[in-house]
């Protein structure tokens, strides 16, 4: 089922590739059927240009790599290769930035699509049989998503809900509250229509669109628009409660991100939402994930998680490494949220992956030779460690990157990575589970409820329940569930946009980037006090942001020119579309 969904993606996208014009509007062409009054006014019509909003959803802000995974990079989590480009660091987020430009015209272009069909189907609502509205119902929570990426990156931002000329495009920016309460009361307008879980993969059903309303409504209540967060945090916990016993959590984290474990049935039920790929030659849909994330003996390493993550993930004891007696700075993998291990390869891990055929190395961080796995032979042998020694070291994860790689889409046996089919989720049924529990934090409103929804997160993943010294504490609370976010959606394009609604931007931007202990120090030479200090404030320590001062001559460092602004809170506007529309005001500060 897959395959035939997928299949009408890749033709839709073909299809309407001559409608997909550089600025963000998607500009009307009168030779395509999108344009033609009247079109859509049948079920086929309907699933037809449906298709064609779902094909822009594959929004590649790198060579084939979906925007959620990109969106991380722009945070403390996560790290790209050259140093001082990420969010804040040395000036590299401005309005001419292309990822900033492209991500504004991948939205929109969605937006347009959906206005198109939506428009085009209004005078035949009373025709329709019921899966017609689902298909259309799709169209407008596909453009509800959209706007909320756009209001949660850039504030205010033009909007559109019917089809737009260019002798249209002079509006000003709408505000981000009237935005969100459009996509709320749009969302829960159509909802009934959608299916609480599809038999197609990689369509919207009614799951997502009551989980994408308590998303966009945390970001609302967060930030308080319109003086209505109280409001904005009542809608998210209710919206998320209504998913509740309709869907579930896969019983293994780790097979989540595998193709492999992706067919089995627990997996399918806890994917709200996720782009489907495929890599059979006659529907070619692929992405370079984990190809672009490896050591450079298994890939080509460009993007690096952050030691800040690693340090997150608590002790198995459920508690956070400078409390835990578990833990060892000789030995950071151990005694960790398995979930660590599930996101993170470091030095001395044992990694498999296929890139044409099963590769298995220790990662080495220190020496020119490494030990790989000779399938062949069945014995173990040294090689040359591409990581250390190569004309590419300088862009391996001990080098470019913090001393981790990104496991997480890397532990691929089935496929090869340089052409993987394994899906993308855009909503999982855990971010429901935390999305109801920050809301009923946020008004403390802390109840059984909330601790059942964040302990069936933290189970699933072998950890314990919340621990009692934060039974009935609002900011204990508040803490616990911002962690479990962190680790829990480390690489899913969440973070993005937590860490604006937390105001927590400076904090994990701030600073330069530190990294696992210098060559000449190695993880034998730290003492059992070289722990991170995560109270060097009181934001600090809610937030889980650990400064390494205390020892941080014996670490890698670098973003030394990093640096925050508080106009980094927000994107700048692109400006190529202020060139092109004169009432298109900019973000403060830039």
């Amino acid at each position: 089922m897959k395959k035939t969904i997928l299949y009408t993606f890749i033709l839709a996208a073909f299809g309407l590739s001559s409608m997909s014009c550089s600025d963000f509007l998607d500009r009307e062409d009168s030779n395509t059927s999108y344009t033609s009054n009247g079109f859509f006014n049948s079920e086929i019509s309907l699933k037809d240009g449906v298709t064609g909003i779902y094909a822009g959803m594959y929004m590649n802000l790198s060579y084939n790599i979906p925007h959620v995974i990109s969106l991380d990079h722009f945070t403390g989590l996560a790290l790209e290769r050259n140093q001082n480009t990420t969010i804040g660091a040395g000036g590299g987020l401005n309005a001419d930035n292309s990822v900033i430009q492209t991500y504004w015209a991948d939205l929109y272009t969605v937006i347009a699509r959906s206005n198109s069909l939506i428009s085009g189907a209004a005078p035949y609502m009373n025709t329709f049989n019921d899966k017609a509205k689902q298909y259309l119902a799709e169209a407008h929570v596909l453009r509800a998503y959209c706007y909320y990426n756009l209001i949660g990156l850039w504030g205010d931002v033009p909007f559109f809900d019917t089809p737009v000329g260019v002798e249209q495009y002079t509006v000003p920016r709408t505000s981000k509250a009237e935005i969100l309460d459009f996509i709320i009361k749009d969302i829960n307008d159509v909802a009934d229509y959608l299916p609480w879980t599809q038999t197609e993969t990689g369509r919207v059903s009614r799951a997502f669109a009551y989980g994408l309303i308590s998303r966009a409504a945390l970001l609302g209540g967060s930030l308080n628009y319109g003086g209505k967060g109280t409001q904005y945090f009542k809608t998210a916990a209710e919206a998320a409660k209504k998913v509740f016993g309709q869907r579930g959590l896969a019983q293994n984290f780790e097979d989540m991100w595998n193709i492999t474990g992706q067919k089995r049935a627990d997996v399918r039920n806890e994917f709200l939402f996720e782009l489907p790929y495929s890599n059979t030659s006659s529907v070619m849909q692929i992405n370079v994930i984990a190809f672009g994330q490896v050591s450079r003996i298994q890939g080509q390493t460009g993007r690096h998680p952050s030691m800040m993550l690693a340090d997150t993930y608590e002790c198995i004891d459920g508690k956070r490494i400078d409390e835990s007696p578990l833990y060892d700075p000789q030995h950071p993998q151990r005694n960790r949220d398995p979930r660590f291990h599930a996101t993170l390869w470091m030095h001395g891990d044992t990694c498999t992956t296929n890139n044409g055929s099963l590769n298995t190395i220790v990662l080495e961080a220190y020496k020119d030779s490494c030990w790989t796995y000779d399938y062949t032979k069945k014995v173990w042998k040294l090689r040359n460690n591409d990581d250390i020694k190569s004309a590419a070291a300088w862009a391996s994860f001990c080098n470019s990157g913090a001393g981790y790689i990104w496991a997480k889409y890397s532990k691929e046996t089935s496929e090869n990575i340089s052409s993987a089919s394994v899906d993308v989720p855009i909503m999982r049924y855990a971010e429901v589970l935390l999305n109801y529990a920050e809301a009923k934090i946020e008004l403390n409103a802390l109840d059984q409820s909330v601790y059942d929804a964040i302990n069936q997160v933290r189970n699933r993943a072998g950890m314990p329940n919340v621990s009692n010294d934060r039974i009935g504490n609002q900011n204990k609370m508040r803490q616990l569930v911002r962690r479990e976010r962190k680790v829990e959606f480390a690489l899913e394009g969440l973070h993005v946009i937590d860490m604006r609604r937390w105001g927590i931007g400076d904090l994990e931007n701030g600073q330069p980037s530190y990294g696992l202990p210098k060559a000449d120090v190695r993880y034998e030479g730290l003492s059992a006090t070289d722990i991170p200090n995560f109270k060097t404030s009181e934001r600090s320590n809610l937030n889980d942001i650990p400064n390494y001062d205390a020892y941080k001559n014996k670490l890698k460092v670098r973003d030394l020119n990093r640096f925050w602004d508080k106009k980094f809170e927000l994107w700048p506007i692109p400006q190529q579309e202020r060139n092109r529309d004169s009432n298109l005001t900019q973000n403060d500060g830039y």
